[in-house]
């Protein structure tokens, strides 16, 4: 459903950490932290699904400190970890930037970017940059950086959840009004002031509990699994 070899990736996705062979009960969360497997182990959980795994392009590969802890919590309780990362992102009905966007009432109608993982489409009617960043508020429990445009009206957004602030220039090439992503850089400020193309930065773990979760009901209803979403806040 992922189709996670499809995509060029910073880490490997699909099975990080073998466990047992025989999965009933699964725990879904946004990133393998020591307090989401924890909580996985307390919710007597066979296997943990996340969009950040445990490993990433540039490690040094040496399983000590942090990644002993979280490596020997799950080879101790024999819990599996699956990871998917950019195809959980693009996946067109159950990824990140679907699912988001459905929280925020927007549907995509257009793709943009590397790998096709941005989305646009249309912003509702009636809704400005005010309305849309208290409905980010509502939804995603935090307040947004927002750095306003020119104060157009907002005919179409871009989105892409995460740390996707490096897509905000094809998005503003794409003719959009408003970009909306997890985190913000410095030079993202500058080219929403230039270009007129409204900014909103939401938080990176805001903006991606949504797509793992979603999978996690899908693998209940199809598959029939136990499934619990757990969040571990997260600042970020």
């Amino acid at each position: 459903m992922l189709e996670a070899d499809r995509f060029k990736d910073y880490g490997p996705n699909g099975l990080q950490v073998e466990g047992k062979r025989e999965i009933h009960k699964i725990v879904t969360g946004v990133t393998a932290s020591l307090a989401l497997i924890d909580a996985a182990i307390e919710a007597q959980a066979d296997a943990i699904i996340v969009h950040h795994g445990l490993f990433w392009r540039g490690q040094d590969g040496r399983i000590t400190g942090w990644m002993k802890q979280r490596v020997a919590q799950l080879i101790r309780h024999d819990i599996n970890l699956f990871a998917y990362h950019l195809p959980l992102d693009a996946q067109a009905t159950l990824g990140n930037n679907a699912q988001w966007g459905l929280e925020l009432g927007l549907v995509a109608d257009a793709r943009f970017g590397d790998q096709d993982l941005g989305f646009i489409g249309p912003v509702p009617d009636g809704l400005d940059l005010a309305g849309l960043a208290q409905r980010v508020t509502k939804k995603l429990g935090r307040t947004p950086v927002v750095v306003p445009g020119d104060g157009r009206a907002l005919k179409r957004a871009a989105w892409c959840s995460g740390g996707a602030q490096g897509y905000f220039e094809g998005a503003i090439a794409a003719g959009v009004d408003v970009f909306l992503t997890g985190e913000i850089s410095e030079p993202q400020a500058h080219y929403a002031r230039e270009t007129g193309v409204a900014f909103l930065a939401c938080g990176h773990h805001a903006s991606e509990r949504y797509g793992i979760a979603a999978v996690g009901r899908h693998l209940h209803t199809t598959l029939g699994l136990q499934h619990a979403f757990l969040d571990i806040d997260n600042p970020a």
